[in-house]
């Protein structure tokens, strides 16, 4: 299981205080003004969209944020302008890190992106430096134990998967970008749930940490997801998992 994959899944069982939901809906009502303002507000033709509207259901978004947020995209309410950035750098170890933001003011985020990587032992870098590690993907994670391995197998690998890989907890399918939504189509058809499905950028080659290092670079992972303009953070390390576990406990 990838770096990111491990990472993101221990996130998700670390419980969510009331100051953390107020961040995360920031983030979620951010990418469905962006994704309503690039494909527009047709869930059925903008697959960007229908994604961030099933995120923010899954947070327990209300409707009428949704709504909002959505119509403040198309135009129909007025609204902030955000722009989409990536800045690159490293980590700890020499991780390689993609940051993806979305921003109403460029100068103030860059400045404070800056800030978290130098105060974690890492460097923002030159655009560039580091994007070429990673590769456009599909991520989808089901949970083991109510599926059959070789079916389901079958049926992702049917729909276009590139490959799945048995962990601890989950198998972790990946797809091609292009076929990410077929393959979501495919488990839905057969009512295979998920516990998450995402279009991400996976690294090529990972950097082992441990120690000292392991711990610099999850509180940089931290402080970047915890910043409210970052929407995705992307590295190549690889921490064990009862590490992760142990240090996100800690934190």
């Amino acid at each position: 299981m990838s770096g990111h994959s491990k990472w993101a899944t221990i996130k998700r069982k670390k419980e969510k205080t009331d100051s953390e939901r107020g961040k995360v809906f920031t983030k979620l009502i951010k990418e469905l003004t962006v994704a309503a303002r690039h494909g527009g507000g047709d869930t059925d033709g903008n697959p960007r969209l229908r994604a961030a509207i099933q995120a923010a259901k899954g947070a327990n978004m209300p409707a009428a944020n949704i709504d909002r947020a959505v119509k403040k995209g198309t135009g129909e309410l007025p609204g902030v302008s955000y722009e989409e950035v990536s800045y690159e750098g490293y980590g700890p170890g020499g991780v390689a890190i993609l940051v993806e933001v979305t921003t109403d003011n460029k100068n103030r985020t860059v400045s404070e992106i800056r800030h978290i990587f130098d105060r974690y032992g890492g460097n923002l870098g030159e655009v560039g430096c580091v994007g070429w590690m990673f590769e456009k993907r599909g991520l989808i994670l089901v949970e083991k134990a109510p599926v059959d391995e070789d079916k389901l197998l079958e049926i992702v690998l049917e729909a276009g998967a590139i490959d799945m890989k048995s962990e601890r907890e989950y198998y972790e399918i990946v797809t091609p970008y292009n076929r990410f939504e077929t393959v979501k189509q495919a488990l839905d058809q057969n009512k295979i749930k998920y516990s998450s499905a995402e279009q991400t950028m996976l690294p090529q080659t990972t950097v082992k940490l441990e120690g000292k290092e392991a711990e610099q670079m999850l509180k940089l992972m931290e402080g970047l997801e915890d910043h409210e303009d970052v929407s995705k953070v992307y590295a190549n390390f690889d921490i064990a998992e009862e590490i992760m576990e142990k240090m996100s406990i800690k934190s």
